[in-house]
C-alpha cells in the first residue's frame, strides 16, 4: 500500500461492466509528510474520498480484492482516507 493525496477526478461513461459505478480519482503519491513526488495515477475509489484528501492505496491483486472483483482491470484502489499518520513518535499529518 501506498500513501497519496487526491488531485482531480476522471469520469469516463464507456468502461467495462465490471467497473460500471465506480468514481475514478486522480492521486499523486505522498510522502509521510504530505509532499508530493511522482507521476499522478488513476484509482477506484471504494470509501468516498474527496479532493485534496489523503488516502490509502492498495495496488495490484490487491486492489482487485479491494474491489471484490479479482476479474476487474483494476491497478489501484482507494481503501482508506487518512486521517493522521505518525512517524517515529511525531504525527506528520493530520487531516483538517
Amino acid at each position: 500500500m501506498r500513501i497519496a493525496r487526491v488531485i482531480g477526478s476522471a469520469v469516463s461513461t464507456i468502461k467495462p461492466d465490471s467497473t460500471r459505478g465506480s468514481k475514478l480519482l486522480i492521486l499523486r503519491a505522498a510522502t509521510p509528510g504530505n509532499e508530493l513526488y511522482g507521476d499522478p495515477f488513476v484509482a477506484v475509489d471504494i470509501v468516498g474520498a474527496g479532493a485534496g484528501e489523503v488516502v490509502l492505496v492498495a495496488e495490484g491483486s490487491a486492489a482487485r480484492r479491494a474491489v471484490e472483483n479479482d476479474d476487474a482491470p483494476v491497478d489501484a484502489a482507494i481503501m482508506a482516507i487518512l486521517d493522521s499518520l505518525e512517524v517515529d513518535g511525531d504525527i506528520t499529518f493530520r487531516k483538517h
